[in-house]
């Protein structure tokens, strides 16, 4: 069973971390590798419980309720900005003391994840971004949300009936996903007129600001550490933007997993676990590196991938294409794109 440990966050933010480990060190065992692994917006770390148990023979393998998720504080007026979703990561990380950890990260939880590999990276040894853009996504895309948080008849009779809503029901819905109906269900909690939402609509679209105004191809830039991008083909994420992430990425590698979209590592367990494990068995091969120390990958590597770091391991067939248009490196860019229907998380 998982163990559920409190831990300060910043300003002493009560947060809650789930141990998902249960294997006891063996003495004369070598401390096995850490790994803390990060929800998208509205999600918690039980969300990650299917992926956890098929690493936990090899890692110490813990996961986040991040602020205003999960069993963790919500405070009402927050702050819920960029900053400090990353200060509350590296507070977890010293006072657990599991750096240089390794972060597995869905949607949001990758962007803290990768804010905190560029502006710290001796605490973070290798990274997997899971279904998240660098581009900032524009007011539309904010509206486009606020619309669909709208329409979920709250509050819901029982956790069945809102399975079925967001499985079948939800108009955004292009076909049924039972997937899709469990995670959402995961996040109600009994209230006095019936179940709704364990956050508040005003938290997460504060949680979102980051995201939409401000683009995060700068710190992406910056990240030095063996990483990961893996999307579902029919996510939020782009081809074309994910292949521009790994190419501005010094260490990037690229995975995609058919039939699948926003939420891949639930609907497609296996393929997702397949790329995300030939991955952290090249990390662990390596030494860990002095993150400081500049080395010949350093920089993004060419487009035709010919850095020794940068070798493609897809889960299904995805050739080379140009860069998104207008994607660039700058720390802010405008833009239009809404969450892709069908998926309706927002990250």
């Amino acid at each position: 069973m998982a163990r559920r440990i409190e831990v300060a966050g910043r300003d002493g933010l009560r947060l809650v971390v789930r141990e998902f480990s249960e294997r006891a060190e063996r003495p004369g065992d070598a401390p096995r590798p850490a790994v803390l692994m990060l929800h998208g917006l509205m999600g918690r770390a039980t969300h990650w419980s299917g992926a956890a148990r098929r690493l936990e023979d090899r890692f110490r393998v813990l996961g986040l309720d991040q602020r205003g998720h999960g069993l963790s504080e919500k405070p009402a007026a927050g702050p819920y900005d960029r900053d400090v979703f990353v200060d509350d990561l590296e507070a977890v990380i010293h006072r657990l003391d599991l750096a240089p950890v390794i972060l597995i990260g869905h949607a949001m939880g990758a962007l803290t994840a990768w804010q905190l590999a560029a502006r710290r990276p001796d605490l973070v040894r290798a990274l997997v971004i899971c279904d998240m853009r660098a581009s900032a996504l524009g007011e539309r895309a904010q509206r486009e949300w606020e619309e669909w948080y709208a329409s979920w008849p709250l509050p819901f009779g029982s956790p069945a009936a809102a399975r079925r809503w967001f499985a079948e029901q939800d108009p955004r819905l292009e076909r049924p996903s039972p997937t899709r109906g469990d995670y959402y269900a995961e996040m109600m909690v009994e209230r006095a007129d019936g179940w709704r939402p364990v956050f508040s609509r005003r938290q997460m679209l504060m949680a979102r600001e980051g995201w939409i105004h401000d683009a995060h191809w700068d710190e992406l830039g910056r990240v030095r550490c063996p990483t990961l991008v893996v999307r579902g083909v029919d996510g939020e994420l782009g081809r074309a933007e994910a292949q521009e992430m790994v190419r501005v990425l010094a260490r990037g590698r690229y995975a995609d997993i058919p039939d699948a979209g926003h939420l891949a590592h639930l609907e497609r367990p296996d393929a997702w676990q397949e790329v995300v494990d030939g991955f952290l068995a090249e990390v662990l091969r390596e030494e860990p590196r002095d993150p400081a120390a500049p080395g010949e990958e350093d920089g993004a590597a060419s487009a035709e991938g010919d850095s020794p770091d940068r070798p493609v391991r897809e889960a299904g067939s995805a050739p080379e294409v140009p860069a998104p248009a207008g994607a660039h490196r700058s720390g802010r860019r405008a833009g239009t794109h809404g969450t892709r229907r069908g998926s309706g998380s927002g990250s």
